[in-house]
C-alpha cells in the first residue's frame, strides 16, 4: 500500500497553482513600510512673517526650497524639483498663473505627505493657493500642515529615518 505523502514540485509555483490567482501569502512579497528622512519642524509666524521681513524676502524663496527637498526626502515616491519651484517664484512671481499654480501643486504635495505619515490630510491644496491673496498667509498655512506631519514622529531628527504609513 503506497501512502500519500506530501512531495514538493519545485516545477510548479504557489501563485500559479490555482490557474493564476495569487493566493495570499503564498508567493507574494511582504508588505514592507518605506523609509523616509524627517522633516524639520518650523515656526510657523516666523517663516512666514520673520525671517522674510529680516531678509527683505529672500527668506521665503530659502523656505520654499527647502520644504520640496524635505518634502521629496520625506516620500520618495513623489516627484518635486525643489530649485524648479523655487526659481518659478523668483523669475515668475510677477504674474499671477505660476506662483499660484506651484503653492497650488506644493498644497498637494503636502496633503500627499499627510497621507504617507498616516495622518488624515487637512490640507487643501485650493486653501494654499487663495491664501496667497490674503497678506500672504499661504505660507503660514503651509507650514503649520507641514509641521503636523513632523508631529507624526516624535523625537525624530530632522534627516534621520522614519518609517511612512502609506
Amino acid at each position: 500500500m503506497d501512502e500519500n505523502k506530501p512531495t514538493t514540485d519545485s516545477g510548479t509555483s504557489a501563485p500559479f497553482a490555482t490557474g493564476g490567482a495569487v493566493v495570499p501569502g503564498a508567493g507574494a512579497p511582504a508588505m514592507t513600510r518605506l523609509p523616509g528622512l524627517a522633516m524639520k519642524r518650523r515656526g510657523p509666524v516666523a517663516v512666514w512673517l520673520g525671517l522674510p521681513i529680516v531678509t527683505l524676502g529672500i527668506y521665503q524663496l530659502v523656505w520654499y526650497y527647502k520644504i520640496h527637498k524635505e518634502l521629496q526626502e520625506f516620500d520618495r515616491r513623489q516627484t518635486l524639483n525643489p530649485a524648479g519651484s523655487m526659481l518659478v517664484l523668483f523669475f515668475l512671481g510677477w504674474t499671477l498663473i505660476a506662483p499660484l499654480v506651484s503653492y497650488h501643486n506644493t498644497g498637494k504635495a503636502i496633503a500627499n505627505a499627510q497621507r504617507a505619515a498616516g495622518l488624515p490630510v487637512t490640507c487643501s491644496p485650493a486653501v494654499s493657493m487663495w491664501l496667497a491673496f490674503v497678506f500672504g498667509l499661504n505660507i503660514w498655512y503651509m507650514q503649520r500642515q507641514l509641521n503636523l506631519v513632523v508631529d507624526a514622529y516624535p523625537g525624530a531628527a530632522p534627516g534621520t529615518e522614519v518609517q511612512l504609513a502609506a
